[in-house]
């Protein structure tokens, strides 16, 4: 729509001759409904399939003058810019076509941290953690790892925590107005500014829109000084679409000192980028990416940070001898894919046989067990795996004296903390299978909920209406939108890592609404509370997330709470933001059921 009123404003020739292709069918239907609110289904012909499905002589007259496209994500390449270019250049364009944008360039830089170092290093972590249990044991430390990639994240909320190890460096270029090519490799000398470790490379991408260079996108980081990159960025307001990429050095870091020379090795295919440091490379005389084909299992960093987290394994550690203190050779399950929960029930109890169901990990947790048990003290015949769910099975030889989750299901990373209330689920369908007195860990989740100011979030969740001079708000019966909505409409509760969400702040106590009993099978649950505030403000939503009681005895609780920053948050934001004081005549009557047929969790609010 902007190419054909473009072409409309400088009286072009070839006025309405745009054409756009998607081939995703929602949002073609999606497109055709915008087009004819803002009155342009006669200036944009639309083809319900991909660019590279398109035709010179069948879709288009001829090969086409200008290119406008966005299909880049937080790395640039993930989207498939560069084969989707390469069919350009070949069949849809003339020589030496118009393109915006008109470039790409990757930046990389060099950094410590302490945080993004326990998101990669398992096995330094438990040596640290000193609780014998062994995930990432010394001769087998490739087992359980991160997939080689960079991983986006919000990395202004880590500044404070971060120390630079030297100046941004230049990675690779895209220009759009020539075909691209797959495959490149370049070596980098990077001079460290400072003495350190280097845990990770954060990159970003910036855009060159125009040939002339005078319009700029950038993606960096705040800290990053636009000298280094050019004299006009914009794009610095906090965003969710666009974040920055880790690339993470595994093990212990690469040591350097000031002004030492590092050596970088990148990498790019159709769709992403990688990197590799000297150590990295000439690690055991093979290359970096072949270290990796060891590996069994692959997890995400937040993974990766919880396993090697010491008070979270304590926790558990110390839930599951006080159960098996008090069974003696008890039939042990593990409800969902936990590697962690299986080594530690055969690792502290000899007499113990253990059944672990690996739905997710499938035959690579059985493969995984069998690599690890030598190391922890334990045979893997005692341990029998199945690559199914557990309530699936019947084949019980007697009834279940121990079940146990995190709960954590493999391939949920990223839901809503409610969706891991699965093992209340399967708890439920065991019930036939369970010894009268069975120990159920965790024995119940708390739901918490705190009232909290998201500026940043709430408006990049805003109901869409005039963009650039058009009309979209139809836009938001489709997609969906949280802010600025009709009265009475509420928009989807969904899944963040409140860290980084821009500029946050708690207005209220943490309340706890409902609680869910895995003692018994699962129902539905209601609660309501009146919630006060504790501070002025504008509250844009409510924090939701829940907390596992391993031990009610002993208070024995993991929090998936804002203060872990390796849970999602579930997070509900308000159609209309609300101002809110300390006095008694404000508060919040929150109302929240869980729908036990459905799995999902609604909250309804009111203020007064």
């Amino acid at each position: 729509m902007m190419a054909a009123r473009a072409m409309a404003n400088v009286g072009d020739e070839k006025e309405g001759r745009v054409s756009a292709c998607e081939s995703y069918l929602p949002m073609v239907k999606l497109m055709r409904r915008v087009l004819h609110a803002n009155g342009m289904e006669n200036k944009v012909r639309l083809f319900p399939k991909r660019s590279d499905e398109i035709r010179v002589g069948c879709e288009l007259d001829s090969r086409a003058d200008l290119m406008v496209s966005e299909i880049l994500d937080s790395e640039l390449l993930g989207e498939g810019l560069i084969p989707t270019l390469q069919h350009a250049h070949d069949e849809l364009l003339v020589p030496n076509p118009q393109m915006i944008p008109y470039r790409a360039t990757t930046y990389g830089q060099l950094v410590e941290s302490s945080f993004l170092r326990k998101l990669c290093d398992l096995h330094n972590q438990e040596i640290s953690a000193s609780d014998g249990i062994q995930l990432s044991p010394v001769t087998t430390h490739s087992l359980i790892s991160l997939k080689p990639k960079q991983y986006a994240m919000q990395c202004d909320a880590l500044s404070s925590e971060i120390k630079l190890l030297s100046e941004p460096f230049k990675v690779f270029e895209f220009d759009f107005w020539k075909r691209p090519e797959s495959n490149r490799e370049t070596e980098i000398t990077v001079q460290a500014t400072n003495e350190g470790t280097v845990h990770a490379i954060i990159s970003w991408w910036v855009l060159q829109l125009d040939e002339a260079g005078s319009i700029f996108y950038s993606t960096a980081p705040k800290w990053i000084n636009s000298q280094y990159i050019t004299n006009s960025i914009s794009g610095k307001d906090w965003c969710d679409h666009w974040k920055q990429c880790v690339w993470f050095i595994h093990d212990t870091g690469l040591p350097t000192l000031r002004g030492e020379n590092v050596s970088i090795r990148a990498s790019h295919n159709d769709i992403s980028i990688s990197y590799g440091t000297t150590p990295e490379v000439n690690k055991d005389n093979s290359s970096f990416l072949k270290w990796y084909e060891e590996r069994i299992i692959t997890l995400l960093p937040e993974r990766i940070g919880i396993y090697g987290d010491r008070n979270w394994r304590m926790s558990y550690i110390t839930a599951i001898r006080n159960i098996l203190n008090r069974s003696s050779s008890p039939l042990c399950v593990v409800a969902d894919d936990s590697v962690f929960l299986t080594v530690l029930l055969s690792s502290l109890s000899e007499s113990s046989n253990v059944i672990a169901s690996f739905p997710g990990l499938k035959d690579n947790g059985a493969q995984y067990i069998k690599a690890v048990s030598a190391s922890n003290g334990f045979s893997s015949d005692r341990v029998r795996v199945l690559d199914t769910k557990i309530s699936s099975f019947s084949e019980f030889e007697r009834k279940i004296d121990i079940l146990v989750g995190e709960p954590f299901y493999y391939g949920n990373e990223g839901m809503l903390p409610w969706q891991n209330l699965h093992f209340w689920r399967e708890r439920s369908l065991l019930n036939p299978a369970l010894a009268e007195d069975a120990l159920v860990v965790p024995g119940k989740g708390i739901l918490k909920i705190c009232a909290m100011s998201l500026p940043d979030l709430w408006r990049s969740r805003c109901s869409l209406k005039d963009v650039e001079g058009f009309d979209h708000s139809s836009v938001n019966e489709t997609l969906g939108a949280c802010g600025n909505l009709p009265e009475m409409q509420q928009g989807p509760c969904l899944p963040f890592y409140l860290w980084q969400c821009g500029e946050i702040e708690e207005l209220s106590q943490v309340y706890q609404p409902m609680d869910f009993n895995f003692s018994k099978p699962i129902h539905s649950c209601l609660g309501k509370l009146q919630m006060k505030f504790l501070k002025p403000g504008l509250c844009h939503g409510f924090a939701i997330w829940i907390d596992w009681v391993l031990d009610e005895r002993s208070s024995n609780i993991v929090s998936t709470g804002p203060d872990s920053r390796y849970w999602k948050q579930g997070v509900q934001l308000l159609s209309v933001p609300q101002p809110v004081n300390s006095t008694s005549a404000s508060y919040a009557e929150v109302e929240a059921y869980f729908d036990h047929l459905t799995g999902e969790l609604s909250i309804k609010s009111s203020f007064s």
